[in-house]
């Protein structure tokens, strides 16, 4: 399957209140699924916020808790669903993107890589070790986190193992929301893949979450944006134009990484 329809829901997100955010999360899916959407994609941190100093009261282990539900609503409205949680490990916690399928199977759990400082993520949290490409239905995808679209490694790794389509939940802040918008458009043009990025909105103890979640294609063309405010973005986007655009301009295979080190 070369095309997939997908929902981007840019939601409020309020730190510390689950039940609130549970709401907008299970309204948005629904949406998403009577839109015929086939994936449907959260902020980071949807359900708990950065309300990380209480983060032993919101994180669950993978596959219990939050997750759990996730799975659930992934089989009821026979979509996929992604986004990232609080994962408890005994005595720590990661910023978890788990990606389930339409039958609740996880297809992928990637754990932040990179730690934000400024949202004191290294004073809470354990790093993620591993980049992780997830094997769905429509080909293979690269999953991050936020922070990580500031560092192009990561996305080229992905692309250079074939992701077409890369994942990104994020609470990136309005304050900075243009470099969000130009690093979307790097990643997407350099990798020659389609960047999917869902951000938040609302307000948190030291920022403003600026939205503009979007689609951009393999071009480096925007798909689909979003404002400011809360919105469900849906689109539908063909994968093919990744292999298209690659074949023409043939950046991966014109690589020389032996020289870069």
């Amino acid at each position: 399957m070369s095309t997939l329809t997908l929902s981007l829901a840019q939601i409020k997100v309020t730190a510390g209140d689950p039940e609130a955010n549970w709401e907008r999360a299970r309204a948005a899916i629904v949406e998403a699924a009577r839109r015929g959407s086939q994936l449907v994609l959260l902020p980071e941190l949807w359900a708990s916020g950065y309300d990380l100093a209480l983060w032993r009261r919101h994180a669950a282990p993978l596959g219990t808790g939050s997750f759990a539900m996730v799975a659930t609503l992934a089989r009821e409205y026979d979509l996929a669903i992604g986004g990232s949680l609080l994962e408890s490990h005994g005595d720590h916690a990661t910023n978890c993107f788990a990606l389930y399928g339409p039958d609740g199977e996880l297809w992928g759990s990637y754990r932040k890589i990179h730690l934000f400082r400024l949202m004191d993520e290294d004073k809470w949290l354990a790093a993620g070790q591993t980049p992780v490409i997830a094997d769905t239905t429509w080909g293979a995808a690269g999953l991050a986190i936020c922070y990580d679209l500031r560092f192009p490694e990561l996305f080229r790794n992905y692309a250079v193992a074939g992701a077409r389509l890369m994942l990104l939940p994020a609470e990136w802040p309005s304050r900075r929301i243009g470099h969000w918008q130009t690093l979307l458009r790097a990643r997407a043009i350099e990798n020659q893949c389609f960047v999917a990025a869902c951000n938040c909105v609302g307000d948190a103890e030291k920022d403003t979450f600026g939205g503009r979640s979007a689609v951009i294609d393999a071009w480096g063309e925007t798909v689909i944006e979003a404002g400011g405010g809360e919105a469900l973005l849906t689109t539908t986007i063909d994968l093919d134009l990744a292999d298209r655009v690659r074949g023409h301009i043939p950046v991966l295979k014109d690589r020389r990484p032996e020289l870069y080190s």
